[in-house]
């Protein structure tokens, strides 16, 4: 594990020099979408029984409709050494049920479900709007092995009890030398 904003590059491996340039902001390709259709939500509009205009971000959801908020990752497979690099960067707009307090501590802990699953965690941070984590986790693993595998992303608070207050995953099926981002959205934990 090492955390990218006070380690050095690694020179010996041959991994993307743009995995660790992390002072560009992601979002800046990302569009999100409604549910409702393909247009970006914040041009989606639908008219109310008045028939005015409201935004369907202004709709209020409850129970499993609400946004848990998204975790952003990106992943890239070494070949030449047979590593999977996981980099957890950011978990913005999260939610968590009032009993964990207004500011618990939040930390994300990544299992890939391999026959024998390999698990990891991020140190803990202080829950907000946006967490940065900003933190690698590399393992030596065939690629013939992660290609059936997916890794699954646990949002766990750690304060005042661990809990886990949402999850997602990622099928690891393309994973290529080639440096993914991906932006996945936080659904409430299974049963």
């Amino acid at each position: 594990v090492s955390d990218l904003r006070t380690s050095a590059l690694p020179g010996s491996f041959d991994v993307s020099r743009s995995m660790f340039d992390l002072r560009s902001p992601p979002h800046r390709f990302m569009k999100r979408y409604d549910s409702f259709s393909s247009v970006p939500s914040s041009t989606s509009s639908r008219k109310d029984s008045q028939g005015s205009n409201r935004s369907l971000d202004t709709i209020t959801l409850s129970g499993d409709e609400r946004d848990f908020g998204r975790l952003n990752v990106k992943l890239c497979y070494v070949s030449s050494v047979e590593q999977i690099w996981i980099t957890v960067l950011h978990c913005k707009d999260l939610s968590w049920p009032s009993s964990c307090g207004d500011k618990p501590r939040v930390c994300v802990k990544g299992i890939l479900t391999l026959p024998k699953p390999v698990q990891f965690k991020s140190s803990a941070k202080e829950g907000s709007n946006d967490i940065e984590f900003m933190e690698t986790f590399v393992f030596a693993i065939k690629l013939q092995s992660l290609q059936a595998a997916r890794v699954v992303f646990k949002i766990q608070t750690q304060t005042p009890r661990k809990k886990t207050i949402g999850e997602c995953s990622l099928a690891l099926r393309e994973l290529s030398s080639e440096e993914s981002n991906h932006w996945l959205d936080i659904s409430p934990p299974s049963k």
